[in-house]
């Protein structure tokens, strides 16, 4: 297992030794004495301030499936894009988090090409996955394009991998896998695109019973199914979650169910998410529900770069109510922690609502940092929810480039909320830091919206962070 290696892509700081110790509790026995120093030099601990994106700058994690393991981690199980030129890539990267705050990301979990190969029987690109446990091993359930060759599974007795011997689930033939073990040790697989599908797994976790095929939602829900099937169990009642296509004309949203059996019938209740404002390009969503430390979140992606690739795993905090249904809740920058310091550099990309031409994309301020907003035009907004501003607030701080003249509103609220101040930006070859006053900001959390205005609506420009002083 020596060639399976760890990487640091993008951090704010080291925390080695952590890594290590969990790598090596699985490791320790199974690999030579040189392979395990070369797993101490390529060990790393990714650092993310808690906010979203919850991936950094140059990593694309969609199609979020979050568990909570037995050593009380949260770990994420995602694809992984790569190009705009087609869906996803050939392998996998797993995250963890003991805090929501600080992310460990080990790469190249599973792959179908290349290095790490663990898929014999094709080089076939890796769509949505999920993962299970039972019995001190771990199953990744894989799916790729393809009309017979579409889902798989692969096993390792550690959660973050590596992945190995995939083996095709033959009866299951589109895509995006989720699985139930229930509390009496049957497993559940779901899977499809248009209607979804649910069948009962053998005991061995890596084939179905496909006498048990059934379509579990009724004829109400199964006019919002697209594809993303995810299923947890919440008390006695069971939580149906999916790529949602009842807005927008397109799947946008995570809709969710309900129902009594792991087969269903689950009832559409609504919607828990929807992405749609978060890139010009943005055409679908796929996540999950977990619990972690008393509280349950929805993980989700956005797009990014005027794409509908480059999704970004996200985070926001839900509240389960009495009667078992879950309010809709809105995309933040904040994510899982508490409203951003206004006073802290806050990174352009961590803006939670774009409107007009604007997008996050690649942008080159910086040696590290690889994404900002760009192409902004006249009477583009971006909105961030939340920031926490300090009593007396007088001063706005940002770092852009632009090549014509720019005025950029700074509102509380709303686009048309309260306006505490406005930025020019002349026109220059390199990226300025600018300051300007501000007056009458509200103090607290609050919402803030950035507004372009362009004489020349020209897009090439791009912003990179701000702050309030």
């Amino acid at each position: 297992m020596d060639f399976w290696t760890y990487k640091m892509l993008h951090c704010c700081s080291f925390e080695v030794k952590d890594c290590i110790f969990q790598s090596l509790n699985y490791f320790s026995n199974k690999m030579k004495k040189n392979t395990i120093i070369t797993l101490f030099l390529t060990l790393f601990v990714l650092v993310v301030k808690a906010q979203n994106p919850i991936v950094p700058a140059g990593m694309y994690i969609a199609d979020p499936e979050a568990h909570v393991w037995k050593d009380g981690k949260l770990y994420l199980y995602g694809s992984r894009d790569e190009s705009d030129d087609y869906w996803c890539s050939y392998s996998h990267h797993v995250l963890n988090t003991s805090d929501l705050k600080k992310w460990t990301v080990t790469e190249n979990a599973f792959a179908s090409k290349g290095a790490n190969d663990q898929v014999s029987y094709h080089d076939n690109l890796l769509f949505a996955p999920d993962c299970a446990y039972k019995d001190g091993t771990y199953y990744l359930y894989y799916c790729s394009p393809g009309k017979k060759l579409t889902e798989g599974v692969a096993t390792s007795s550690s959660p973050f991998g590596p992945f190995e011997n995939g083996k095709q689930i033959k009866g299951a033939y589109q895509i995006d896998p989720a699985v139930l073990i229930d509390d009496d040790g049957q497993g559940y697989y779901y899977w499809g695109q248009g209607k979804p599908k649910v069948a009962k797994l053998k005991p061995n976790l890596i084939e179905i019973d496909s006498t048990s095929i059934v379509e579990p939602l009724d004829a109400k829900g199964n006019v919002a199914f697209h594809e993303g099937s995810s299923i947890r169990k919440i008390g006695k009642l069971y939580y149906f979650v999916f790529a949602d296509d009842s807005r927008n004309n397109k799947p946008t949203c995570l809709g969710y169910a309900i129902g009594k059996s792991p087969m269903g019938p689950f009832e559409y209740k609504g919607v828990l998410i929807d992405n749609v404002a978060c890139d010009p390009a943005s055409w679908n969503n796929h996540g999950s529900i977990e619990k972690f430390k008393d509280q349950w979140y929805v993980f989700y992606h956005r797009s990014t770069h005027n794409s509908q690739k480059f999704r970004k795993a996200c985070v926001e905090p839900i509240f389960i109510k009495k009667d078992g249904t879950i309010d809709e809740v809105e995309m933040s920058s904040q994510g899982a922690s508490a409203p951003l310091d206004a006073t802290a550099i806050i990174e352009a990309e961590w803006a939670c609502h774009l409107s007009g031409n604007v997008r996050v994309t690649g942008i080159a301020a910086t040696d590290i940092k690889s994404e900002g907003l760009a192409a902004f035009k006249d009477g583009d907004f971006v909105g961030y929810k939340y920031l926490d501003f300090p009593k007396n607030c007088s001063e706005f701080e940002l770092k852009a480039v632009v090549h014509s003249k720019i005025t950029i509103e700074i509102r509380q609220g709303s686009e048309h909320g309260n306006l505490i101040g406005t930025c020019v930006l002349e026109p220059s070859k390199d990226y300025q830091i600018v300051k300007t006053s501000i007056r009458n900001v509200k103090k607290g959390k609050q919402a803030l919206f950035l507004t372009f205005k362009n004489e020349t609506n020209s897009s090439d420009n791009s912003l990179d962070w701000f702050r309030f002083n």
